[in-house]
């Protein structure tokens, strides 16, 4: 099969999970995707398993793989990403960094500071929209970043994800259990679970509406505002008046995209 008929993988190693995806050969649609926990002392070798093993439930194997690209926020895992593709899959993935072609400027003090995530994020939403836009993405941390309209990344604000928020109320505070994150029945909550998960939903709700209003409020001209990230759709009906979008391949498009942008 030739390296032209062969997918595209995309791979967005997060600090909590690792979602990725397969790009068949011209398509801009995700065909496949996946997501494991993130576990940062993994080895190539453990990492080729996973991906083996993950392939296969689809019918899928690493002969199918032509290319690939990462981005990272635990950088040990870069390095054994890049090493699992020259073992395994026989060529060199790219990596999200600073010597990479975006195609979008960064307008912050210090370039390489930006995370790989957000920048991605970043280059998926202006290329959706084409004009200012702010995202907004539920991860470990939730992120929001800002574009302005001529697609340049503007920097952005990062505050403490929905899990790091569950996990310290139920380390700190004796009487109060782990829950996990469903849609609340009402605001206010008739047993400590129901209490816990409203006061997650719609403070962070709040969060979103006031961070986002003051964003808007500093960036010229209209702005689409789009929200990703494993939270995105439990939030997305307590701030639907606040954003325009739900994209949970948006960091998966921006690795395609990236990936296409460096082939020239």
């Amino acid at each position: 099969m030739s390296d032209t008929a062969r997918k595209l993988l995309v791979v967005d190693v997060g600090n909590t999970q690792t979602h990725f995806g397969i790009f068949d050969p011209g398509s801009d649609v995700v065909a496949e995707q996946w997501r494991f926990a993130t576990v940062r002392e993994s080895t190539s070798d453990e990492l080729g398993a996973a991906l083996s093993n993950l392939l296969s439930l689809r019918g899928l194997g690493f002969a199918d793989i032509g290319h690939s690209i990462v981005s990272s926020t635990v950088p040990q895992l870069s390095e054994q990403w890049v090493a699992m593709a020259d073992r395994y899959l026989g060529h060199r993935m790219l990596v999200v960094g600073p010597a990479i072609r975006t195609g979008m400027p960064i307008r912050i003090d210090n370039p390489r500071e930006v995370g790989a995530d957000r920048l991605v994020n970043a280059v998926a939403a202006f290329e959706r929209f084409q004009s200012g836009c702010i995202v907004v993405d539920f991860g470990t941390a939730i992120t929001y970043d800002a574009v302005s309209d001529q697609g340049e990344y503007l920097g952005g604000i990062i505050t403490p994800g929905v899990e790091i928020s569950l996990d310290a109320l139920s380390e700190r505070a004796a009487k109060l259990p782990r829950v996990e994150m469903l849609e609340p029945r009402a605001v206010i909550g008739k047993s400590t679970v129901e209490a816990l998960r409203s006061g997650v939903a719609f403070g962070f709700a709040g969060q979103v509406e006031g961070i986002v209003r003051r964003m808007r409020e500093e960036l010229d001209g209209p702005v689409h505002v789009i929200a990703t990230g494993g939270y995105s759709k439990v939030m997305a009906p307590f701030i639907s008046e606040s954003i325009d979008a739900v994209d949970d391949h948006l960091t998966l498009t921006g690795l395609r995209l990236i990936w296409q942008r460096n082939q020239r």
